[in-house]
């Protein structure tokens, strides 16, 4: 191990094999957008958007607005759109920093135009229309209310387009359940973008970049690539959900979470650990402590539940986890010191912890594993 008691490992040629893998799945031509939002899924944002520009892709996506200006400090100049709620007094900010808003709706769109009017400024902008997810977005026909006119959505689309001070580029969904065996919701919330873009066609409205895919429509829709696609979880090595079809790409892992050994102790049978007394050692064992708590993002739901590897042996987990501290259980295994490095995340000797393990394991993700990953944990890029 290196200095730190704690590291995050972060392997950039295995995003920019990703990238590579994932444009091989769309078609000449078709833009590839790196989402590298929440910190590049607790990755890096920055040295992440580098090396996928450098792969490959041609924009970048992030959540919020603030995520986009760290990516202009870092003089990153690639295209950014952001796909989060930007309040109309940031109009500046946008246009400083050449960002790509999205609007909801008449109401969002008239906010920002009112503001880049005000500045005499023009803002780019994408629209999100709600196609079934439920979230944010301009709802499509078949989704407003009843009794509404049939017209409303796309008369809505048409006066967004006529507001001054917006650059209208581009119009967008979002899957709610692409990485699901079951394609039939996906299905039927393209089939709702498809006719609403045809009926936008009809009456003469288009648009430079229309995008759907997320990380599953890559993987398993190649009939919702359109203009561009979006890689997102993907992007660092790990599938949306285990119903994704994994035979036509062979996605690399970016992170392993490694630790330096800091405690080991011979302790008697019935030796209570951590908080609550949870837990009691079965036989005379074993423990050490390991540097990881529930404030670098190693969730307390792992208390007494899963693994982690010592010489390439799986030791469980003892006891609570702390804020700053987990125990192992590192029964018999000979000559394990402090000092000795521990594998949280990822592979030592032949065995490998995954964050679809974790995941499994305590209920959740493993967008969630990786991307609850706090600032203290320093992260070394390879």
């Amino acid at each position: 191990m290196e200095p730190n008691l704690i590291e995050a490992r972060i392997d950039l040629e295995a995003v920019a094999r990703n990238v590579k893998q994932l444009k091989d799945l769309t078609e000449k031509g078709t833009q590839f957008m790196a989402v590298v939002k929440a910190d590049g899924y607790g990755h890096g944002a920055v040295p992440v958007a580098r090396r996928s520009i450098d792969a490959g892709a041609d924009r970048l996506g992030v959540a919020r607005l603030e995520e986009a200006v760290e990516l202009r400090l870092a003089e990153i100049s690639a295209p950014i759109l952001v796909f989060g709620h930007v309040p109309a007094p940031a109009v500046n900010l946008l246009t400083d920093n050449n960002l790509t808003a999205t609007v909801y709706g008449k109401q969002s769109a008239k906010a920002l135009s009112d503001a880049a009017v005000e500045n005499g400024v023009t803002v780019r902008a994408h629209l999100k229309v709600d196609t079934g997810m439920g979230r944010v977005g301009l709802l499509t026909p078949g989704l407003r209310p009843a009794g509404e006119d049939p017209e409303a959505a796309a008369e809505e689309v048409r006066s967004i387009l006529e507001l001054p001070g917006l650059d209208m580029e581009g119009i967008y969904t979002h899957f709610a359940a692409a990485d699901s065996r079951d394609k039939t919701y996906t299905r039927y919330q393209l089939d709702n973008f498809n006719r609403f873009l045809e009926e936008l066609e009809a009456k003469n409205i288009r648009f430079d970049c229309v995008h759907a895919a997320n990380s599953a429509g890559i993987i398993d829709m190649p009939n919702s690539h359109f203009d561009m696609v979006r890689a997102g979880i993907s992007l660092y090595g790990l599938y949306p959900s285990p119903e994704v079809d994994r035979s036509g790409v062979k996605l690399r892992p970016a992170m392993e979470i490694a630790a330096s050994l800091t405690s080991v102790r011979r302790v008697p049978e019935g030796f209570r650990v951590s908080y609550g007394m949870t837990y009691a050692t079965p036989s005379e064992t074993c423990l050490a402590s390991v540097p990881v708590g529930y404030a670098d993002g190693f969730s307390r739901h792992n208390s007494s539940s899963g693994f982690m590897l010592v010489h390439g042996q799986r030791a469980p987990i003892a006891g609570r986890v702390c804020m700053d501290q987990t125990m192992i259980d590192i029964g018999d295994m000979e000559t394990v010191s402090p000092g000795d490095e521990v594998m949280i995340l990822g592979k030592q000797g032949e065995d490998e912890i995954t964050a679809d393990e974790i995941a499994e394991r305590i209920g959740t993700i493993n967008y969630e594993v990786v991307s609850a990953l706090t600032s203290r944990v320093p992260r070394i890029y390879i």
